[in-house]
């Protein structure tokens, strides 16, 4: 028999095809395709096995959330099982730590590393079907973590309330003479400074100064004390907060158990370092959904009680945030703030339905300009495309996981999105569900891990180039639902579960 069908040559597979109907689908595409990678630019094989994370006798399970936490020395990670269990993963899965955190009521947690510590928020979802929503848990709080298997303790911390600090001339060295306000904080084993507290109105004679009864710290976690002190005060209101405080330069108690520093001469023209700043900063910071870094400043949005608000620390000093002008207020409109990224020199903030931005213009962050971006697309609280260890750019791109597609994102979102081929997969996902997309990139290999709502890890290959039509797409299905995906080491990939079976 003889025909004079001309065979199709398809020299090159492309991946999965999901948008219109299935007669629609190229021939260099599928529509139903599972459990294969690509190799370089034309080539495909069985995707890889699974390698076992925790090498140890009594693994943890049930796992909600891992991310990468990058320690002074080393790539480790952190695991948020069920029940509210946080766990330190280190030494290729052989040594566990903790829980370094344990709070019931947890159902996921932001994280951010910084200075090879972890800081932690823990958070929950809210209400029901297309009601529900993400924000900090009542009555938590920012968490701090150094990584060395201690406990997770609250960040920032209070100033010193009890003893009176005591201040009398010492008769030899020298200063200015009249009324001065003194006062004493903390230092933290993470360079954070309470507020000054424990004011004392003193008349200097002229002469130095001896200080005695220094408040200690009942918190292991304060390494030192340091003085302040206010410039010569005319006439005195009784107001002991109201003055500018600096720190005496030579008012640093290196440790947490002397009462006594003598012999301190300082002139109010030495007085160089405001301290009353501090006042002013959250002795408890709320727990929020989620982290990220601007400028060197930690920023946390989305508060139990505040779901529109995103808390801004001082630059360098993640633990220091102002409770007057260090707060960004995102248009209202009933949704909650669900994530966050730096760009270009922009603070960019999303909700799952609008995007606008920040610029640093050198003030407080109160005063900084507000930008609309788009009134349409926003993300999901894990919807930022983590790089490593944080969610960040490549080159001038942030992928983002919309509820409309999957994005490149330059400043503007570029249409048609990444995930053009597979619209329809993407929009058969429950949107109710999106608080379980997790999204890395792995920008060695060139391929995006996408977990999806239903439990299926969405992969997208874009070793071809980086649009909507050369990115090859497919899927990775397991025994059990993927819950979690994140990389370290540069490009291996961490999966986890929570036991749901398909």
């Amino acid at each position: 028999m003889y025909s004079d069908h001309a065979p199709i040559v398809i020299d090159q597979f492309n991946g999965l095809w999901r948008n219109g109907e299935e007669d629609s689908c190229p021939p260099d595409h599928q529509p139903e395709i599972e459990n294969f990678k690509f190799v370089g630019s034309n080539a495909i094989q069985t995707r890889d096995g699974l390698g076992i994370g925790q090498n140890i006798s009594g693994p943890i399970g049930r796992i909600i959330r891992v991310y990468n936490f990058v320690t002074q020395d080393e790539n480790t990670y952190l695991i948020l099982r069920e029940g509210g269990y946080i766990y330190h993963v280190i030494n290729n899965g052989i040594t566990v730590l903790g829980p370094i955190l344990s709070i019931p009521a947890m159902t996921d947690f932001g994280f951010i590393p910084f200075a090879g510590r972890a800081y932690i928020t823990p958070f929950t979802s809210f209400g029901v079907g297309e009601d529900r929503l993400e924000k900090g848990l009542d009555n938590e709080f920012l968490y701090v973590y150094l990584g060395t298997g201690l406990a997770a303790r609250k960040a920032a911390g209070s100033p010193p309330t009890a003893g009176a600090i005591t201040v009398a001339n010492d008769g030899a060295q020298l200063s200015d003479s009249g009324d001065h306000l003194f006062g004493v904080l903390y230092e933290t084993d993470t360079g954070f400074l309470t507020a000054p507290a424990r004011f004392v109105l003193f008349n200097s004679n002229g002469t130095g100064f001896d200080f005695s009864v220094i408040p200690v710290s009942p918190d292991s976690f304060v390494v030192a004390r340091r003085l302040v002190m206010t410039k010569k005060i005319t006439n005195y209101n009784g107001d002991v907060t109201g003055y500018q405080y600096f720190f005496i330069p030579d008012g640093r108690i290196p440790n947490n158990t002397a009462t006594v520093l003598n012999n301190i001469t300082v002139f109010d023209a030495d007085l160089l370092e405001d301290a009353s700043h501090l006042i002013d900063n959250y002795a408890e910071i709320p727990a929020g959904v989620g982290l990220t870094l601007y400028h060197q400043r930690l920023c946390l949005y989305t508060t139990f009680d505040d779901i529109s608000l995103v808390l801004v620390s001082s630059q360098g000093e993640p633990e220091a945030i102002s409770q007057i002008d260090g707060l960004l207020i995102v248009p209202l409109d009933g949704n909650p703030v669900t994530n966050g990224f730096e760009l270009r020199d922009v603070l960019y903030i999303n909700k799952k339905n609008r995007t606008v931005s920040y610029v640093d213009n050198g003030d407080v962050p109160s005063s900084w300009p507000l930008t609309v971006i788009d009134q349409g697309l926003g993300c999901p609280v894990h919807g930022i495309a983590t790089v490593v260890d944080s969610g960040s750019a490549n080159v001038d791109y942030i992928k983002i996981a919309t509820y409309g597609g999957i994005h490149l994102f330059n400043g503007k979102y570029i249409d048609p999105e990444l995930s053009w081929k597979i619209n329809d997969l993407w929009e058969e996902q429950d949107v109710t569900e999106f608080r379980r997309i997790q999204f890395v990139d792995n920008t060695v290999d060139k391929i995006l891990y996408c977990v999806l709502p239903d439990g299926r890890l969405l992969t997208g290959n874009y070793f071809n180039g980086l649009d909507s039509r050369k990115i090859r797409w497919t899927i990775y299905r397991f025994l059990i639902r993927v819950s979690t995906v994140a990389l370290i080491n540069t490009k291996t990939v961490v999966i986890g579960s929570d036991g749901r079976a398909f």
